[in-house]
């Protein structure tokens, strides 16, 4: 991934992501476990179903993407970026509130492909060093992300495997989030403080004007309908991947007949479709795959029993940052579903959070911890500026320590 994170096919780029794990599923399907147990694992009506996970994940993508497109997120940024005056802390308090906003109500990977290349922008505008916006949004989309289930595909995981309802999963996830989110600001003022006390010599950004708002207000309609439905799925007996797959189809209808209405195109439905990020379907399925694999030859349960059940918070939350940075969180979660799922419910529960919160934090402790961290250093480098990869450790580092364990504070509290 760090190597060559993309192919390039004459037009067609490629991320390389998934291709070893999916490479290492087909070799495990020819030569060591049955096909008919990993269709049964597919098709399970159980919440380890990791395509009602993925549908749900992607619709919500799709929702977030198509008001980017629309320009929402560039609007919102341009707005508060505009009223911040020329005050550097002013300016980075406003960016580190509007991205924890925005994250909580759409995914930490929306907002980093969207907020990244404004960010750039108007720095280089405003002639200011871009590093502490960029990291503040990166360290927020990834905090932020912890509050609802659907912030992030590793709470979706995690969570919906554990058969937890979106309010179950908010009334324990709040108070870690809040102290993260403190904790995170506080540390970057410190981190910052320097950089940020130099005036603003030139204007931060233009004003932007959505030129289409009758997409706009279907897009906004569609997302909170569906959030609304997904908070209350638990108790009018739907799941929460049937709420956001319908909201995606009718989102499609009513921009369809808007077209039809107005009888001109509207690209930004197919602009959402090509942005939305189907290489997740084979990573997710692979990694699948090979859970499958280690519960058949008995791996996890041993790693359970390696982890013990004492201290679940903190044994299960410094672990799953350590391994997400080792294998990326998105695996690590698959693996840790299937380890948790070996323990009494009095100590997977903490588990299942405590593994959240190492997924979401061990984000910026090194690029590998998520997508999110490889696709935000490639977008740096597309925009020319100089952050390679022992910045983001350096920062990271110093970031997501105290805030991790700010998090399992919060955690080790409500539990």
């Amino acid at each position: 991934m760090l190597v060559k994170p993309r192919l390039c096919i004459k037009r067609v780029k490629l991320n390389t992501f998934w291709l070893a794990p999916l490479v290492c599923a087909i070799l495990l399907v020819c030569f060591f476990i049955s096909p008919k147990d990993v269709w049964n694992g597919l098709m399970s009506s159980t919440a380890i179903n990791p395509i009602k996970i993925l549908i749900l994940f992607l619709s919500m993508t799709i929702l977030s993407i198509f008001l980017d497109e629309v320009g929402f997120f560039k609007y919102l940024a341009s707005a508060v970026v505009r009223k911040t005056g020329t005050n550097q802390f002013k300016l980075f308090t406003a960016l580190f509130i509007t991205v924890s906003i925005v994250t909580v109500f759409t995914s930490n990977d929306v907002v980093i492909l969207t907020f990244t290349p404004f960010v750039c922008y108007f720095a280089k505008n405003a002639g200011i060093n871009p590093v502490p916006y960029l990291v503040a949004q990166f360290v927020a989309a990834n905090t932020a992300s912890m509050l609802f289930i659907i912030g992030n595909p590793t709470n979706i995981y995690l969570a919906t495997t554990s058969g937890i309802t979106f309010l179950q999963y908010l009334k324990v996830m709040a108070l870690p989030t809040i102290f993260a989110i403190i904790v995170a600001y506080v540390v970057m003022l410190l981190l910052f403080w320097k950089k940020l006390r130099k005036p603003m010599t030139k204007p931060t950004g233009e004003k932007v004007v959505i030129e289409n708002k009758p997409l706009l207000i279907i897009g906004i309609v569609w997302l909170a309908l569906c959030t609304v439905f997904i908070v209350i799925s638990s108790y009018i007996n739907f799941e929460m991947w049937i709420v956001a797959a319908v909201a995606v189809i009718c989102l499609a209808v009513s921009v369809l007949i808007f077209i039809l209405a107005k009888r001109k195109g509207a690209r930004e439905l197919g602009h959402t479709l090509k942005r939305t990020p189907w290489d997740l379907i084979p990573f997710v399925i692979s990694m699948f795959v090979l859970v499958i694999a280690l519960e058949q030859y008995n791996v996890t349960e041993k790693l359970a029993s390696l982890f013990g059940e004492s201290n679940p918070v903190i044994t299960y939350g410094i672990a799953s940052t350590l391994l997400s940075n080792l294998v990326n969180n998105i695996p690590m979660s698959v693996l840790f579903s299937s380890i948790l799922s070996n323990l009494t419910s009095a100590v997977a529960l903490p588990g299942v959070y405590a593994a959240i919160i190492g997924s979401n934090i061990g984000a910026f402790l090194t690029p590998l911890g998520a997508l999110a961290g490889i696709m935000w250093l490639s977008i740096l480098r597309d925009n020319n500026v100089k952050f390679n990869f022992l910045s983001f450790v350096k920062y990271g580092f110093l970031i997501a320590i105290p805030v991790l364990f700010a998090a399992l504070l919060g955690l080790f509290l409500v539990v």
